[in-house]
This record gives structure tokens, sequence and C-alpha cells, in this order.
């Protein structure tokens, strides 16, 4: 890590090491994290750990603790000693959204006030290409916003595979790598039809659920089919806050989730509004298309409607959505488990309309910004 202040104090107690850097940060660390974390029990190359947690005494003791040089030297009441580099020691005392700013998520409640040509991250394809910290920024404010988009992408079938692969790893699906999405007869799923669809998220009934979808404008229709946006992780806690018992009983029913067509049969079971182990919103699945009916008593189902209805209501109010008209060669990609989509109804015998799209590994996204981070710092 580069720029590292300078160890001020270490401290110790039998059961605690504290040290304190010339800038303020200060760390408190236990002896059982500190031991589990010794270097010297990481394998050299992959830098993975070489013992298992039971092979740790069950209440290790400091006897003192040190600064040499620039890193911290433990000596155990066994005799050993470990020890620390500075550097380490300092980014596990930072707070982790310095270091992914992903985990702080900027949430955006009242999209219709928004303007999503200036508000939220836009590269054209040769920019995003051209440069590291470019590509760094961009893909840092997907991961904060949920949403970004690209410009003079090439109206060109399968294009959309050349961009994405400068953002992260494509996931097949029963779809295949892309999926057109333009009006055909009897689709077997609206999504290609000329219908407007209510704001969503894809494939919830999938394991796992999709993590980025990027969906690239081939031929627009100038006569509807305008994007529809909203932002579910802001909807979620507004939720929260105006409906508290409506909130709960999304975030813990369990809601079946059914896609059927010649190729494929998908079943999934998942609570609307999903949290993570704070009790954070970690992901909305929202999809009314393909909910299964529910299989619980009936005043269960009643409590969950009624919350259900609630929320639909939020997500159909003008106010929470942002409407964009994207043009020929634009590429947007969304968080597919935060970021609703949906559109508005238009004529293909009029005007044929066109989009490729394809889904990304959520993992591969983030770990792409991740190495650009790591190799810029």
């Amino acid at each position: 890590m580069a720029d590292v202040p300078n160890l001020l104090a270490v401290t110790a107690t039998p059961r605690r090491v504290r040290v304190r850097f010339a800038d303020g940060t200060e760390g408190e660390f236990s002896a059982i994290w500190l031991l589990d974390n010794r270097p010297c029990d990481r394998d050299s190359h992959s830098g993975q750990r070489l013992i298992d947690v039971s092979d740790l005494p069950a209440d290790p003791t400091v006897r003192t603790a040190c600064a040499d040089g620039e890193s911290v030297m433990v000596e155990w009441a066994d005799g050993s000693s470990s020890s620390y580099a500075g550097s380490w020691l300092y980014s596990q005392c930072r707070a982790a959204a310095l270091e992914r700013p992903e985990l702080q998520p900027r949430r955006w409640l009242e999209g219709a006030g928004m303007d999503g040509r200036t508000e939220f991250a836009w590269a054209t394809l040769a920019a995003l290409k051209s440069s590291d910290a470019h590509r760094l920024a961009w893909l840092t404010r997907l991961s904060v916003d949920g949403i970004a988009f690209l410009s003079n992408v090439p109206c060109t079938e399968g294009a959309i595979i050349e961009a994405v692969a400068h953002i992260g790893r494509v996931a097949e699906t029963n779809y295949g790598l892309l999926f057109d999405v333009r009006s055909v007869g009897r689709p077997e799923n609206l999504a290609y039809s000329d219908l407007g669809l209510g704001l969503h998220t894809d494939n919830p009934y999938r394991e796992p659920v999709p993590g980025f979808q990027a969906l690239h404008v081939v031929v627009s229709s100038p006569d509807g089919g305008e994007s529809l946006l909203a932002d579910g992780f802001a909807l979620a806690e507004h939720l929260r806050v105006t409906d508290p018992e409506a909130f709960h009983c999304l975030a813990t029913t369990p809601v079946p989730f059914l896609y059927r067509s010649a190729d494929a049969e998908l079943y999934s079971e998942k609570p609307l509004i999903r949290l993570d182990a704070r009790g954070q919103v970690a992901a909305v699945h929202y999809n009314s298309r393909s909910i299964a009916p529910l299989r619980m008593p009936p005043g269960d189902v009643e409590a969950f409607y009624k919350a259900y209805r609630c929320f639909a209501g939020l997500l159909r109010d003008p106010r929470f959505q942002l409407r964009m008209k994207l043009g020929d060669g634009d590429l947007m990609i969304f968080d597919n488990q935060r970021t609703l989509h949906g559109r508005t109804a238009f004529s293909s015998a009029r005007h044929p309309r066109h989009l490729q799209g394809c889904y990304l590994t959520r993992d591969s996204v983030l770990s792409e910004a991740a190495l650009l981070r790591r190799g810029i710092a």
C-alpha cells in the first residue's frame, strides 16, 4: 500500500494489540485474530491459509508487542513470535468501503427528477478501452449507482459481446450467450413482444440470479420503447421507513418463481427483498410475470399480498421512475439484483426495434474493478 503513515505507538494486553499511525488511524486486534492471520501460516504463492481454526489454541495470550521498523512484532506466551507488516495492519484499520466502494451504494429514489445523461456514468466504448483509470472510474460508478452507460458501440449484431469483455464475464443461459430483444409471434417471454413492460428484475427463477445485465441498442424505435429504470435498494428502504410491516413481510416470505419454455424448466424460491447478515438490503427480486402460485395458509397469503401491492404501488409511481430514450449504439448495463428496468410500448410494424442483451456474472464485474484498483494503487 502506497503512502502508509508511520507507526507511532504499539501497546498490548494479554488479549489485545493496539496500533496507532501518524495520520491518527487506530486499530485494536484480538489475540486469536492475530494468531489466525500469522504470515507464516499462509502459502507464499497463493496467500491461502495453511491451518484450520481447530489448529489454534482456544485462548492465546500476548506477552509483548512492539514496533519493529515498519512492522509490529508480537511475542506470544508460548515463546513463539509473529511479525505483521505495518502496511497490512493499516489496511485492516481502514473502512472496507474505502477499498470497495460497491459496499456503499449511492441510492437514488426519485428517478423522475434525474437526468440519466448527466447523473450516471457515460463513456464511449473507445474511451473505456483506452485507459485503466477511466475504466476503473466507470466500473466504480456502475457498482455504486447500480447502472452505467456506453455510447458509440457498433450497431452490429454481436458487438455487445466485444464491448462487455472489458466489464466482466458473460454468463450463458438457455437463451445463449446473448439474446435478441425484438417482437416475434407467440413469444415465450413477453420481452419479445411490442408490449410495455413494468419495472422488474430478470430471471429470479434462476440459481444464481444473473448479477448484471447489458442491453445494446442495435436499432431504436422513434415511437415508444423508452427505458424505465428505478433503484430497488432505494425503494426497499423507502418501504422500510413508510411501512415497516410490509417491508418485514417481503423480506421474510419465500416466493416461488417459475419459468417454463420448450427447452427450460426453472424454479427458485426467494424473498422479494433479500437482506444481508447486517440487515441491509442486498437484493431485490421483483418479476410479477414469473411468480408461481404461493403455497401457504390463507392468512399468510393475504398478508403477503397486502405488502406485495404496497411495493408494486411504489414501482408504478412515476416519481420513482427514471425515463430515458436510448439511441442507436447506446449500451446500458445495470445491477440485475438492484436496478429494476422496464419499457414503454412500441409498434414493431411501423418501426422494427432491436436490442441485444446478455448477462454478466456479479463476481467477474466486481473482480475487474478490484484488479484495476489494485494495479493503479
